[in-house]
């Protein structure tokens, strides 16, 4: 073992942790015993935030409620999506909460940084929108008539200053770098992606206004997609991420495909630096590497959430389980639904 090779490894276990540090934020939402974050010294006291973001946070304490929901947002929706993968987004009691997956420069990591991105822009966004909050409200700048003959009125989703929060909240640990290395270029641009994401699929919503309803007028305002639209053009990002470069053009450090013959991302791909483990087997060395053991599979699927993939080729055992269903539902005047419990046996396949 050369001493080049040892100060190789220690450069990158050092560089694995403070990429860590970036996400170590998303451990808010596990901070239920923390009642509503009203006052500074409650910053000092959130773990999981470096010191610039304790700053913003005591800059912008009522802000700090939307940042947790948004980090529960950011959670959820990767568990949803990952639901029928090898790695399905469990979290850890310890930080960072998906373990080392998000200190690799994996496709899974881009992920994590571009839903986390935009679980913020989104959650912030909706506390100006619902008035909850005193620094910002409805987009003002949205008025008058449109192009298209509408009135613009009704609150408008204030998605300007959900991002720049966002981005200062949550780039501050990827810029604090000084020269950005290249996971550093990595998580800045997946991050920017992710609240991309909610930009390029801001929609018009209207409501008419007239005698019997008729649209004699139209007001309309803009609103953001729900999130589980957002999370899954970012899903669609991750199948299709580029694998990529750090190179200097000049002076600048950029990323460039790693393949030449490949056309260059956009803003609103993901990028990520080397391959995904197979998440195959459970290793007590990689935090949040869990393996797929005891996973449910679909016997019939040849997709990534069929047996023979989920198992990795270990096999699956399968047993009769009862459900309880809802059935038999009946509409009653006025207004509910009463519905009979039904009990079937189902086959359940689980990874040996």
């Amino acid at each position: 073992m050369t001493a080049e090779y040892v100060l190789r490894s220690l450069l990158m276990l050092f560089l694995a942790l403070l990429s860590a540090n970036a996400s170590n934020w998303l451990y808010l939402a596990k901070l239920s015993s923390v009642g509503s974050i009203s006052d500074e010294e409650t910053c000092e006291r959130l773990r999981g935030l470096i010191q610039r973001q304790v700053q913003i946070c005591k800059r912008s304490v009522e802000v700090m409620d939307a940042v947790r929901r948004g980090a529960q947002l950011a959670i959820d929706e990767c568990q949803f999506q990952f639901r029928n993968r090898r790695w399905n987004c469990s979290t850890l009691e310890t930080m960072p909460v998906f373990g080392r997956v998000v200190t690799q420069g994996t496709r899974e990591a881009a992920f994590v940084y571009a839903i986390s991105a935009a679980s913020v822009a989104f959650a912030v966004t909706r506390a100006c929108s619902s008035g909850e909050l005193e620094k910002c409200g409805c987009d003002r700048t949205v008025h008058g008539v449109s192009p298209e003959g509408f009135q613009w009125s009704g609150c408008s989703d204030n998605i300007a200053y959900g991002v720049a929060f966002s981005q200062s909240f949550i780039d501050v640990r990827e810029r604090s770098k000084g020269q950005s290395p290249s996971k550093a270029l990595m998580n800045l641009h997946n991050n920017e992606a992710g609240r991309k994401a909610i930009l390029s699929h801001m929609r018009v919503e209207c409501k008419c206004h007239g005698v019997s309803g008729s649209c004699e007028v139209k007001t309309c305002w803009k609103a953001m997609p729900p999130f589980r639209k957002v999370g899954n053009v970012i899903k669609e990002k991750f199948d299709g991420a580029t694998e990529v470069e750090q190179r200097k053009v000049g002076t600048t450090k950029v990323l460039v495909p790693r393949n030449s013959q490949f056309k260059p991302h956009t803003d609103e791909d993901l990028v990520y630096l080397e391959p995904s483990p197979d998440f195959c087997d459970h290793d007590p060395r990689t935090p949040g590497m869990l393996g797929t053991a005891g996973r449910q599979c679909n016997r019939t699927s040849k997709a990534i959430d069929g047996c023979e993939l989920m198992c990795c080729g270990r096999g699956f055992q399968t047993e009769e389980v009862e459900v309880v269903d809802r059935c038999s539902c009946k509409f009653h005047w006025c207004c509910y639904v009463k519905c009979k419990q039904c009990r079937k046996m189902v086959e359940m396949h689980t990874c040996r």
